[in-house]
């Protein structure tokens, strides 16, 4: 198996082994362990935007002068924030925090909604594998196969409680086991299909690669700030979610630098 292969398929098995949680568990995951798990997700992410994306985003971004090599990292970010946050408006889903579903349809059941929020948290997650494995694989060399890797590795490590908090809910509300996985697995589905339509994107759009790597950090950011960090910061213990987010950052950074 390929680095290629490796890329595309650890951030699908990551999401796999958290929905397989709940042929392990009765019931939720406990509370402090979500909010550590969800600190860590969140460090993760963080990390691996700057090291991973925004980083070789600005490497590639032109050597003339400091603002050519960061105009595509700025234009970049603010687009992928701003395709999220559309998103979040125009998508009927759940937040990860919340009870009652937002936006203009309603008429989803809540773990629908779940779901349906995992699956577009995971959209730019794939975005960012692809765009990361299209950079280490063209030509300049700006990302190693094993900086991507690192990378794809790190998105799977914060899929793990995604897919456990799709999974366990639908066991909860009376689904066999599993077929809570299915669904719980499937939540990830577009990531690998994500990951491969941004790599044949990125093969006729070189040029704007450096737009896509920082498009994809800012939508990982979306992410963190939206829905992991207030969900791991509500109630008692928030200082357990922030352990968790010192571990996972301080992780990633380690993966990508060793790595890259």
């Amino acid at each position: 198996m390929n680095g290629l292969t490796i890329g595309l398929l650890l951030p699908l098995a990551g999401t796999t082994l958290g929905a397989a949680c709940v042929f392990l568990m009765k019931r939720q995951i406990p509370a402090l362990v979500q909010k550590i798990l969800l600190g860590f997700a969140s460090g993760v992410m963080v990390a691996a935007s700057v090291w991973s994306l925004l980083i070789p985003a600005m490497e590639m971004g032109g050597t003339d002068t400091e603002t050519a090599r960061v105009i595509p990292a700025v234009c970049g970010f603010l687009a992928g924030i701003g395709f999220l946050l559309l998103m979040d408006h125009v998508i009927p889903h759940l937040h990860l925090g919340s009870s009652s579903p937002e936006g203009p349809h309603s008429r989803l059941s809540r773990t629908g909604m779940m779901a349906l929020a995992v699956t577009l948290h995971n959209l730019p997650e794939g975005m960012a594998v692809g765009v990361a494995l299209a950079a280490a694989a063209g030509e300049g060399g700006v990302l190693s196969m094993a900086g991507a890797i690192a990378l794809s590795l790190g998105i799977a490590i914060q899929n793990f409680p995604e897919g456990a908090i799709v999974s366990m809910p639908l066991r909860a509300e009376g689904n066999s086991r599993l077929r809570a996985f299915a669904i719980g697995t499937l939540s990830g589905i577009v990531e690998p299909v994500g990951a491969v339509l941004t790599i044949l994107l990125a093969s006729y759009v070189t040029p704007i690669l450096p737009y896509l790597l920082a498009f994809s950090a800012g939508a990982m950011i979306y992410v963190v700030v939206e829905e992991l960090i207030p969900e791991a910061s509500q109630g008692k213990h928030s200082n357990l979610g922030t352990i968790g987010f010192a571990a996972g950052f301080a992780l990633m950074m380690v993966l990508d630098v060793v790595l890259g």
